[in-house]
């Protein structure tokens, strides 16, 4: 065509055309090119190149040098035949006409057409039957075909939870939408794609092998096998140029095994050998306007050549023959008329509803337009009802076939006015419908996930295309499969049952490379984000490490947790060690009980040091004094324990160093010290519920070890003042210690009760005497320890009455 000065070419499918005319515009831009549908028109003033449908191009060839028409073979098929017949017969260019169909059509043209010079393309690929397979057992690369929207969705919702889904293809489709769907196919993000017989024309696909899940169709009139011609148009899908395809029947389907090919029909697929045509139909194309009889007597006379059909009757003239006799039918008189009122009835039925439901339709269209033009208003305001992208599938394509409608009215000369602006409104609903479908049908039917796991399990596992994000959701090709939080791995909580073997085994082959990642990340950062808690090391709220403590509670050693059972030998072992540093260095405070632990290996410590020492080891830090043993200790080796930084309280024996806040926490993390805690170990708390560590009871209040021995050592300072000097003076204390740390009265009292001290009340003062009452006073009045009893001796053996004689006494 483009070799010519001007062209025109009519195609079977609005998507066919525009498919070609997107071609030629490239060729010859967009000014030299138009494109015309029943719903679109796109017209340069300039244009040369014309891409139609069938039913749209001019049915003699509008006068152009070069005319084709595409599947001329179609003049066979009940509901279109008439329509490619006419162009077949009467549509011709000037300086050349090309008529593209298949070899079955040959000896039809050389009846009609004696001079029509018959070209033949050879198939360079092959096709071979491979037998019926089932659906789990496909190969890539396939279209499984379906002759009703039912099956169609049945067999698509089984390759979602079984192949991560696949492209819908439907004659009910927008073209937009089918374009998009045939796109994911195309793309390879699904590798399946489901669709109705519309395949056969026009879809120019990478399939290696087509499914046939019926044999049967409905064909407008009846349902009916296929025939051979049939499949072969479908089954031509398979394989494109030199690349050989394969085709067969798919089972296991809801409806049961469809029909095996026959030896027949296999036969002729594979050999391209099919029955020839020996009739195509046929419809008078002038028809005369002079009443509706007369058109509707013209439109079903019978031809007279022996290889034309009446064409049986269509949408068209079925609404035609009803509304003629309704009465609004009475009204329609003169040429012009009825003309008009046929061309309202040709409108095509998208919503595919039937000749009665549509006939209603065309009837109130032409009340309408009978009296001139369709307002722009009352147009605009039926395009706003239908542009509305909520619903379902079946919702929107109701919408799209209803829009389809009034697209196709506004592309209409003489029947809308504003007609530009309102086609333009029309396409840009039907385009928002379309892109909102095509939303609707991935979200059904394409589980992108599964899709891109199906392809990649077979791979190497350093080929996977995995990643880990910076919020821990690890993604193949940016689809989640789980996350990962420390070293453990979850599987995606929105996955089914039937997903998550698969996303196990994704993740498994990739997670040793993951995560030796992750633990290079980590020791990178000096273990940051690191916390101890329960005895262990934890990171995003997930075990990575246990700490075990040895024979001594300072002496930590790391434990790798099973979390880390994926790692790589190496990086497992950098991993420990660097958690290994990271906690000598986090628990330094812990130094003090270390030095104690060390200190009883001493050799310069005694039996009764070292067992004082153990006593503070397991005491994490201190001991009263009636636990300790002191009596057993001799006082010159208390200066050793001095230097290890033990103190002798008056109470309790302890490390200072240890009941700080730092190291009372990590012997709780640590799991070491299972008392209740603390944290900013305050000198004095409310006294509820179990003593925490680090403290002792004082009436209603519990204070904290080191501060209860602070207060008892100022006594003991403001006693060692008193003159003369004697262990029962009173003396007067000064409890602004006591006070400044929160202590009561009371809990004062009673602190010093328990270390020794006993309080005399100041006397009251006199009737009618003014002044502040005299200060209370202390007495040292320790409590006397009673040394034990003695075991009574036994009698003499030989003296019964020796023991008795004593107990008299």
């Amino acid at each position: 065509m483009c070799a010519h000065s001007s062209g025109l070419m009519g195609f079977p499918l609005r998507l066919l055309a525009r498919e070609v005319y997107d071609r030629v515009v490239t060729i010859k831009g967009e000014a030299q090119v138009a494109l015309i549908t029943g719903e679109e028109r796109i017209e340069p003033p300039t244009a040369r190149y014309f891409c139609c449908t069938a039913e749209a191009m001019p049915s003699d060839g509008g006068g152009h040098a070069f005319v084709a028409l595409d599947e001329a073979q179609l003049g066979g098929t009940h509901e279109r035949g008439h329509i490619f017949t006419d162009r077949l017969l009467h549509a011709r260019g000037r300086e050349e006409t090309m008529l593209l169909g298949a070899s079955t059509l040959a000896p039809i043209i050389r009846s009609l057409i004696p001079e029509a010079e018959i070209t033949e393309r050879p198939r360079f690929s092959t096709l071979t039957h491979i037998g019926p397979r089932k659906l789990s057992r496909l190969p890539p690369r396939s279209a499984i075909v379906a002759f009703s929207a039912e099956q169609v969705y049945a067999v698509a919702e089984m390759l979602r939870r079984f192949r991560g889904g696949s492209a819908v293809v439907m004659g009910a489709l927008s073209p937009e939408t089918r374009n998009r769907q045939v796109d994911l196919f195309q793309s390879g993000e699904v590798d399946y794609i489901v669709a109705t017989d519309a395949i056969g024309m026009g879809l120019n696909l990478d399939v290696r092998h087509v499914a046939f899940a019926s044999l049967v169709k409905f064909d407008g009139m009846r349902q009916r096998r296929l025939i051979p011609s049939e499949m072969a148009q479908i089954a031509g899908r398979a394989g494109r140029h030199q690349t050989d395809g394969t085709f067969g029947v798919m089972t296991g389907g809801k409806d049961g095994e469809p029909a095996e090919f026959s030896e027949e029909d296999i036969y002729a697929i594979e050999t391209h050998r099919f029955a020839p045509l020996t009739q195509l139909f046929w419809r008078d194309s002038r028809p005369r306007y002079h009443s509706l009889a007369t058109l509707i007597a013209d439109l079903e006379r019978i031809p007279h050549e022996r290889e034309l059909s009446l064409a049986p009757e269509s949408i068209d003239l079925a609404v035609l023959k009803r509304l003629s006799e309704e009465p609004l039918a009475q009204d329609i008189r003169g040429a012009g008329a009825v003309r008009r009122f046929w061309e309202v009835c040709s409108l095509p039925d998208f919503r595919q509803q039937g000749a009665e439901t549509h006939s209603r339709f065309v009837a109130r269209l032409w009340q309408d337009l009978r009296g001139g033009y369709l307002g722009a208003d009352y147009v605009a305001a039926r395009i706003a009802e239908l542009d509305n992208v909520q619903g379902d599938i079946h919702t929107l394509q109701g919408r799209i076939a209803a829009i389809r409608s009034w697209a196709y009215i506004c592309q209409r000369p003489d029947w809308v006015l504003a007609r530009d602006e309102m086609a333009s409104r029309a396409r840009a609903a039907e385009a928002k419908l379309s892109d909102a479908l095509h939303g609707r049908l991935t979200e059904r039917f394409v589980n992108r996930r599964t899709a891109i796991l199906m392809k990649t399990l077979g791979q190497d596992p350093a080929l996977l295309p995995v990643t880990l994000t910076e919020d821990g959701a690890l993604c193949v090709e940016d689809e989640p499969i789980g996350r990962i939080e420390g070293f453990r791995f979850t599987v995606d909580k929105a996955a089914n049952h039937a997903d998550r073997k698969m996303l196990l085994s994704a993740a498994e082959k990739a997670l040793p490379r993951i995560l030796g990642i992750k633990a290079r990340a980590l020791i990178d950062s000096g273990c940051e984000g690191l916390e101890i808690a329960k005895g262990a090391i934890w990171q995003e709220r997930q075990k990575i490490a246990i700490v075990e403590t040895g024979s001594f509670p300072a002496q930590l050693k790391i434990r790798p947790a099973q979390d880390l059972a994926l790692l790589h030998d190496a990086d497992r072992d950098a991993l420990v060690g660097a958690l290994q540093r990271w906690l000598k260095a986090k628990t330094a405070a812990l130094d003090p009980l270390l030095k104690m632990e060390e200190a009883t290996q001493d050799a310069a410590a005694g039996s009764q040091a070292r067992a004082l020492l153990l006593t503070l080891i397991a005491g994490h830090g201190y001991v009263t004094r009636e636990k300790a043993g002191l009596e057993h200790l001799p006082k010159d080796m208390r200066p050793f324990l001095r230097r290890l930084g033990v103190t002798f309280g008056a109470l309790d024996i302890f490390a200072p160093l240890l009941l700080k806040p730092a190291p009372r926490q990590l012997l709780h993390a640590l799991g070491m010290d299972r008392r209740p805690l603390q944290t900013a170990m305050i000198p004095v708390i409310e006294g509820s519920g179990r003593l925490p560590s680090g403290y002792r009871s004082a009436g209603t209040q519990f204070i904290r070890i080191d501060i209860a021995e602070k207060i008892l050592k100022t006594a003991h300072e403001a006693r060692s003042k008193i003159a003369p000097k004697g262990k029962n003076r009173r003396f007067r204390l000064d409890p602004a210690l006591a006070v400044s740390t929160g202590l009561t009265p009371d809990s004062f009292e009673k602190l010093l009760g328990a270390g020794g001290f006993r309080l005399h009340p100041a006397r009251r003062l006199a009737n009618g005497a003014s002044g502040p009452p005299a200060p209370p006073q202390w007495q040292w009045r320790p409590a006397r320890r009673k040394p034990p009893r003695a075991a009574p001796a036994k009698p003499a053996a030989g003296n019964a009455f020796a023991g008795l004689a004593d107990l008299v006494r």
